[in-house]
């Protein structure tokens, strides 16, 4: 027990006092409110990078006190003091921050409209936290004890400055070698297997098409096997013409929708050219309006934004879309950010060629949409938001990422007063933001072609970037959107972290808050393509229906 007692006691010591005081501070601040609700594991871990964090930069303060020749020589009795003055902090902090957090995280649940938790799960909160500081701060001092130790055996030949300059050096080369390099690489295709395994298989309840105006049908050029999994939901849902006449009490056609999966062709270009002959082959040219949509990751499509599409057009409308990847969105949004932008590009400028070499009298409207990924590969085909304006018809882009653009450029250059979560741009001429449909209500004339981009407030995929980690974004130095927690406040390194884990359940809570997006499409589109003889009756019946309570039920 003495040994046991000895050891532990030896351990504590070797942590410093200033940085555990940094650790505490940030573990308060790390049970502050956030974007979303999160569940209490994910709260331990993002407390437990905080707290690692917090001792680290208390530790490099400290390191450089005592560069600048700052050394204090603290009495026995004082530093006693000192020891039990942070442990009274710590018991008064550590449950007093607790339950605050459990308190917050209750608020913002009622905001997004999910049911409370319970609270007591809090208390697994400082287990999870100090098993991953511990990790962190092992692993920092590993590099730390190889640093030295390359630093020592370097100044065998150089001097000592070079040799600590060059130890660093090859010790972050060496990082990254094994994060982006070897241990990346083995992941990623351990990954990619693991999903391209799941992509042949068939969500419950989804047959193939026997339509002739779907991809996978008896009389299409692309196999129903080939689709994958969510291609094979995409062209095997949506709302049929008897239910689009049911909703709009008008005459309807049977929507278009057609699909290539990303096994199709050796290239994505390839891919892009089997979507367009899938086009053809439907007449879909002959529609009067053709959607260009890119998908998300392994090739989902929001089955809201492309039904809302279909019943606001009668059904007298085409749906392109093709797969990509056989990655799920998250890991695509990590770890490869280049094939979706390469998708999106292709796939616009094959329908676009294609539209253009028909007669203008006889083109349908062409307008593009895409979600997340889809959104931010969408807009690799658009140098510039006037770009959009000048190559479509319309355009819904929901949810896009933070680092896509044009819409990075497009709302860094907004109209002078305006705020971040959502930008007027140009007064409002063709471009648009909205997180609520009434949103595009502005003074200004809304002339054609029109652009939204749909987007929350509490959207962690819209507003997750690497600046959050030592500058505060405008969208939260601004008055907060109506969906965030009022009590929400930029804390340097804390935020970043608790906006990552925020975006892991972001669509896991009801339409209209997060990366969650809903029937409100069907106002949107109507704002967008404003349909002759349509009324707010009209969008209401729609909305239903996509909800589940009309007649597509």
């Amino acid at each position: 027990m003495n040994t046991v007692r000895t050891r532990l006691s030896g351990y504590g010591r070797r942590f410093h006092p200033i940085g555990l005081s940094g650790a505490l501070m940030f573990f308060a601040w790390s049970m502050t409110p956030s974007l979303l609700p999160r569940a209490w594991y994910l709260q331990g871990v993002a407390t437990g990078i905080g707290v690692a964090t917090g001792y680290g930069i208390g530790c490099l303060l400290a390191w450089v006190v005592r560069r600048c020749g700052i050394r204090p020589q603290w009495s026995p009795r004082a530093r006693r003091i000192g020891w039990w003055t942070l442990a009274g902090a710590a018991v008064i902090v550590v449950p007093t921050f607790l339950v605050l957090g459990s308190w917050w995280q209750q608020i913002i649940r009622d905001l997004v409209g999910v049911p409370r938790a319970s609270g007591s799960f809090y208390l697994l909160v400082v287990l999870i936290a100090v098993t991953v500081a511990l990790l962190l701060v092992a692993a920092g001092r590993g590099v730390r004890t190889g640093t030295n130790r390359l630093t020592r055996f370097g100044t065998r030949f150089v001097p000592v400055p070079v040799a600590r300059l060059s130890a660093v050096v090859l010790a972050l080369m060496l990082g990254v070698f094994l994060v982006n390099g070897a241990v990346y690489q083995v992941l990623l295709g351990v990954a990619e297997r693991s999903a391209e395994s799941a992509d042949g298989g068939t969500a419950d309840g989804v047959t193939a098409p026997v339509l002739p105006e779907r991809s996978g049908s008896p009389e299409s050029a692309e196999p129903w096997d080939s689709l994958g999994r969510e291609g094979r939901t995409f062209v095997a849902g949506g709302p049929t013409a008897d239910q689009i006449e049911s909703v709009t009490g008008e005459p309807a056609l049977t929507p278009i929708r057609v699909y290539a999966g990303r096994e199709s062709a050796d290239t994505i270009d390839g891919v892009a050219e089997r979507v367009v002959a899938e086009l053809e082959r439907t007449h879909a040219f002959d529609r009067e309006a053709l959607a260009v949509v890119t998908t998300t990751g392994r090739g989902w499509v929001n089955s809201n934004v492309a039904g809302a599409f279909e019943y606001v057009n009668g059904g007298d409308s085409a749906i392109a879309g093709m797969q990509y990847s056989f990655l799920p969105s998250p890991l695509s949004f990590i770890a490869d950010r280049e094939t979706p932008q390469e998708a999106g590009q292709a796939l616009f400028e094959a329908v676009h060629r294609a539209w253009s070499a028909r007669p203008e009298s006889q083109r349908p409207k062409l307008v593009v949409f895409g979600e997340s990924l889809g959104s931010y590969g969408g807009q690799a085909a658009f140098a510039s938001g006037a770009d959009i304006v000048a190559r479509t018809d319309g355009a819904l882009l929901v949810g896009t990422p933070n680092f896509a653009q044009p819409w990075g450029r497009i709302t860094a250059d907004r109209d002078p007063g305006s705020p971040e979560r959502l930008p007027v741009v140009d007064e409002g001429r063709n471009i648009r933001f909205a997180s609520r449909p009434d949103d595009v209500d502005l003074p200004g004339t809304w002339e054609f072609p029109r652009v939204v981009f749909w987007q929350h407030a509490s959207d962690p995929i819209t507003w997750w970037s690497f600046d959050l980690l030592l500058r505060e974004p405008d969208w939260l130095r601004e008055p907060l959107g109506p969906d965030v927690d009022p009590g929400m406040r930029w804390i340097p390194f804390v935020t970043f972290w608790q906006v990552t884990l925020d975006m892991v359940f972001s669509a896991d809570v009801p339409a209209g808050f997060g990366h969650s997006f809903g029937p409100e499409a069907a106002d949107l589109w109507v704002d967008i393509l404003a349909p002759e003889q349509w009324d707010e009756t009209s969008t209401v019946r729609v909305r239903d229906a996509l909800t589940g309570i009309g007649p597509q039920d």
